[in-house]
């Protein structure tokens, strides 16, 4: 897959709580959740349907437009952490070794069987994102969900100061489009999760997401 770079930055860069912003770094991931331009190329949707996935960049020369209407609108993220905790899932043609490696990872952790479909996936995922289903979004329109901050897996998001932080290693580190930020102390006690449930099941299983440098420097 390869992408034209515009003059002036689309917005088509995904924040972890899956809102899309005008933003020149493209990150190391795209994805799609549908056709969100209308016949004018104008941005006018979040998402259709309930198939979020998080693709390669490149994939076997494929080409694609970033606002084609009636085709998939590209969206970019950082890194699969952020893609994670913004309802997305490893896609099943251009990455299908990570998808299985995703799936059982749910099966390991006790969250889905290893057989289940990726549409009961999708489902279940689309359950677990947003309070209100149309429109474009905004933080606020997130659900998310309270866990002891002792159990949290590497990986997830979680906010901390109305800031989504990365946990990893021990310690947090907030989120910028240019990457995560110097590293704190991981808070205790009960902390507010951003990364959908199902997919806080997958790192806990031991899915390890495709970090950003910055996250390891």
């Amino acid at each position: 897959m390869a992408f034209v770079t515009p003059p002036h930055p689309r917005r088509n860069r995904v924040d972890p709580f899956g809102d899309l912003h005008a933003v020149a770094a493209r990150g190391l991931f795209t994805g799609n959740r549908g056709c969100l331009v209308d016949e004018q190329r104008r941005l006018v949707r979040h998402h259709t349907g309930n198939l979020w996935i998080t693709c390669l960049t490149e994939f076997r020369a494929h080409h694609h437009e970033l606002d084609a209407p009636r085709h998939w609108t590209p969206l970019f993220f950082l890194d699969e952490a952020v893609a994670l905790a913004a309802g997305h899932r490893p896609c099943a043609y251009c990455r299908r070794a990570d998808y299985r490696s995703y799936r059982d990872a749910l099966a390991a952790a006790g969250a889905l069987p290893r057989t289940e479909s990726a549409a009961t996936l999708n489902r279940v995922l689309a359950g677990e994102r947003l309070r209100v289903g149309r429109g474009l979004h905004r933080a606020k329109d997130r659900r998310t969900h309270r866990i002891s901050a002792s159990t949290v897996a590497d990986g997830v998001v979680i906010i901390v100061d109305d800031v989504p932080h990365l946990v990893l290693d021990g310690q947090i580190r907030p989120f910028s489009f240019e990457g995560w930020g110097q590293p704190r102390h991981r808070p205790s006690g009960t902390v507010t999760v951003v990364t959908p449930p199902t997919s806080v099941a997958a790192l806990t299983g031991g899915y390890r997401p495709v970090l950003h440098p910055s996250a390891i420097t």
